[in-house]
């Protein structure tokens, strides 16, 4: 739970959220800054509830990954982030890989990612995964079609298996509209710190948008089912998208103390969506 200094903090601030209220609508600045201090405050609650599942997790030897997977500049990163900032380093990881070494190219394609998985009482977080081959690869030529067909087969096989053995896989799909894209890509290229950012993937992102929906449309349609569903965040709006899968993940499981920081552990529909064939995505 929060410690009673935290909350302390929290109404010694109490004079300000009184003060941008009252001026909220003389300026925008006092909205946002109103916005941005009541988003702090929910996702520090959150995170909360993140810790107390953390200690379940490590107690009952769960085995958690967490797939993020969306367009580039769709909010992974930021979200796994969030998702991280306050657990145990010990008991999770990221995994975020480079392009395949020359001997992993020979390999069975499931070969690296495998030695990866969470072990007892661990959560991955997977800043992109085996998914790879199923939008990026083909749409980019890193791979052939036999390549691809062979992971579309074999995907399903392969994460059955994992849910037999008791791992937890959770496939988040991050669902940025085309404009919002490219004002993130104009963001990062205007900006000196995050201009690493901006990869050769990324400048084609617009460019070959309608193959990455097709490719992705075929993902959805050959790999969601019961025991791996897609689901899918609505991520124009970053901290939503943030707040919304902390919140998903939380509902899934019913860990110690649940609830004891936030109440409602809910997340939003209007936000988190499990893919189905008509589904609204802001991607399409």
């Amino acid at each position: 739970m929060l410690t009673q200094d935290t909350l302390t903090t929290f109404r010694k601030h109490s004079d300000i959220i009184s003060y941008l209220e009252k001026h909220k609508a003389e300026d925008p600045l006092f909205q946002t800054a109103l916005e941005k201090y009541e988003y702090e405050k929910e996702l520090l609650l959150l995170q909360a509830e993140l810790v107390d599942f953390q200690r379940w997790v490590q107690k009952e030897n769960k085995r958690i990954a967490i797939i993020f997977e969306g367009r580039d500049a769709s909010g992974k990163g930021g979200t796994i982030k969030r998702f991280k900032e306050h657990l145990n380093p010990r008991a999770m990881r990221i995994v975020a890989l480079n392009k395949p070494t020359e001997v992993e190219k020979t390999q069975w394609y499931f070969n690296r990612y495998i030695k990866e998985l969470p072990n007892a009482g661990e959560i991955v977080f997977f800043d992109r995964s085996w998914y790879n081959r199923a939008v990026v690869e083909p749409v980019m030529g890193f791979c052939d079609k036999i390549q691809y067909n062979r992971f579309m087969i074999q995907v399903p096989e392969f994460e059955h298996m994992l849910y037999e053995s008791g791992t937890h896989i959770i496939k988040f799909w991050f669902s940025v509209s085309k404009e919002e894209q490219q004002r993130r890509f104009e963001s990062r290229l205007n900006n000196p710190l995050k201009k690493w950012k901006f990869s050769p993937v990324d400048e084609k992102g617009q460019e070959l948008w309608d193959e990455f929906t097709t490719y992705k449309n075929q993902m959805f349609s050959r790999t969601h089912n019961a025991f791996a569903p897609w689901v899918i965040i609505k991520s124009n709006d970053k901290k939503r998208a943030r707040i919304e899968s902390i919140k998903y993940v939380l509902s899934l499981f019913d860990y110690d103390n649940k609830g004891n920081n936030y109440k409602s552990i809910l997340p939003d529909p209007n936000i988190v969506q499990r893919y189905f064939r008509n589904s609204i995505q802001l991607d399409q």
